[in-house]
């Protein structure tokens, strides 16, 4: 201890100075709120609001709702973050002003290849990306790849047949995600991966690899508490995606490019052939001279791999929700498969415009994307210091729309855990993937929708409380059981002398099934599909 106070005067100033100026760090900018008189919840020096994240960030987000209101500040580590539910203020931030003051998003710079993919570009970069990839999401392509997609949900159901055949449980979002695969592979790139039937595929387990991204991993820490190490780190190649994982899509999608532009005069349609034929030059009307405003061949790869990887997450997400909110909503399930039964009676052949006007399929998959949107948050960093409804947003702050809460705003939405698809139907508030410039939405849809009609024409789901498991995080995990078509409860008689006597957990009947005397072995009730013993 002696040695200690043995400094001299000038080394006990460098230390105070040292030990005041990481405090200062620290602490400084957790009082931008405070300044503007936004509430919050009290951020941890250094850290922020982050550790709360911890319990998952929807269940932040609710909290914070309940107790500081529609507008509430919060902190990722040194960054200051705006959470709006206003939908006044959400307007003007996501379409109004979306492309003069609310146009990019966080970049946190380690994105590897990444670097010009749609999601990270900037200001003039994102609109010509943008510009190049919308005319994809048309009506008219849309319907043109419908076959595609009515092809690979014929594959979908079969493989789930053959497992119900077997007596098997089916994790759906397996099946959902190999689905949503051959579908972005085969529409955007016309290369068949065939992932329902090979599990194993490389395009599905690397994409998967890319999934397993934690908010605590050591790298997005270290970005976050000391940012001015990004580009330190980026110099030494190190990013947020395996290297491996990226490598291999980019060494898959360069092959998938090469044999297009070798073999141009086979011209498709499809979002690769869109983004190759940008490439050629144009004549500017005002100076004569020849401008390219397509992409580059690093461009045209950064954009087909979000492609897959939004494509894959999104649709395989959003199906696995949908199916778990019919299985968990019987009387859902039957109004829809009327409305199915009626639009193709005596199992007629699907089309496309006869499943974009099916109105309570569409209030269905609205309703279902409300209690679980894909995007826990949607975010915008904004460019000047601008005042919004007498909400001052100063510069370079970033503004979060917490969709997982706005969707459970009573406000909006009364009973709001309920599901509940009528609510949705001609509702002006906000509606789930239609928040601002969005054009992915409408892709979504197609699969959705056609996968809805074809499976549920011939399945009803049997809940069971054994075997239908969800995760509520950004990625949705979930099995079911398939089975025959059960009796809905109304419909079940009780007293039945097949019966346990039991009543049923998760509805009013009693279990009833085939009644083996001298088999004292479980079997699942005939309405509910839940474990029962005589």
């Amino acid at each position: 201890m002696a040695y200690w106070w043995s400094f001299s005067a000038e080394t006990w100033a460098l230390i105070v100075i040292l030990i005041s100026l990481i405090l200062l760090y620290g602490y400084w900018p957790h009082s931008v709120f405070k300044r503007l008189g936004v509430p919050g919840p009290k951020p941890v020096p250094f850290f922020g609001n982050m550790l709360e994240y911890r319990k998952g960030m929807h269940h932040f987000d609710m909290e914070c709702f309940q107790k500081y209101g529609r507008v509430w500040g919060i902190y990722d580590a040194r960054q200051p973050a705006l959470c709006i539910m206003d939908t006044e203020i959400i307007r003007t931030v996501l379409i109004k002003e979306c492309y003069s003051l609310f146009t990019n998003r966080r970049n946190f710079r380690l994105n590897g290849p990444l670097y010009d993919a749609l999601n990270i570009a900037e200001d003039e970069i994102w609109r010509r990306i943008r510009s190049v990839l919308s005319p994809s999401f048309t009506s008219s392509r849309l319907k043109e790849m419908f076959g595609i997609m009515k092809s690979h949900s014929r594959s979908l159901v079969e493989n789930l047949q053959k497992t119900s055949e077997r007596g098997e449980s089916a994790d759906i979002k397996e099946f959902f995600g190999a689905y949503s695969m051959d579908v972005v592979t085969s529409t955007a790139f016309s290369v068949d991966i065939d992932s329902l039937n090979n599990p194993k595929d490389p395009f599905v387990s690397n994409i998967k690899k890319m999934l397993k991204f934690s908010l605590f991993n050591p790298l997005f820490l270290a970005v976050l508490l000391f940012p001015f190490i990004g580009p330190v780190l980026e110099k030494m190649d190190l990013a947020f995606f395996p290297t491996a994982v990226t490598d291999f899509f980019y060494a898959s999608l360069q092959k998938i490019k090469s044999e297009r532009v070798a073999q141009d005069h086979k011209r498709r349609v499809d979002f690769m052939q869109l983004m190759i034929d940008s490439q050629k030059s144009e004549k500017d009307d005002q100076n004569g001279k020849e401008t390219n405003k397509g992409l580059n061949d690093h461009e045209i790869l950064s954009q087909s791999m979000i492609f897959i990887f939004a494509g894959y997450e999104t649709s395989s997400s959003t199906l696995t929700f949908l199916f778990y909110n019919l299985a968990s909503n019987p009387d859902t399930m039957k109004k829809l498969q009327e409305e199915i039964d009626e639009t193709f009676p005596n199992k007629a052949e699907v089309d496309y415009d006869s499943v974009m006007n099916m109105d309570y399929l569409d209030a269905v998959m609205n309703e279902s994307l409300r209690l679980y949107p894909v995007a826990v948050r949607l975010e915008r960093v904004c460019k000047k210091t601008v005042e919004i409804n007498g909400l001052t947003i100063p510069k370079d702050t970033v503004v979060l729309v917490p969709t997982y809460a706005l969707h459970r705003d009573p406000e909006h939405w009364p009973d709001p855990e309920t599901f509940n698809p009528e609510r949705v139907t001609g509702n002006l508030e906000p509606i789930p993937g239609r928040i601002g410039q969005k054009a992915g939405y409408t892709l979504d849809r197609v699969p959705v929708h056609h996968r809805a009609q074809s499976h549920t024409h011939s399945h009803t789901h049997s809940y069971t409380s054994d075997t239908l498991t969800l995760w509520t995080r950004q990625s949705a995990c979930m099995s079911l059981d398939w089975g025959r078509k059960p009796e809905y409860p109304e419909e079940t008689p009780t007293g039945n002398p097949h019966s346990t006597g039991r009543t049923c957990k998760l509805r009013t009947h009693t279990h009833r099934g085939p009644r083996w005397e001298s088999n004292p072995r479980p079997w699942r009730c005939e309405v509910c599909g839940e474990r029962a013993h005589h």
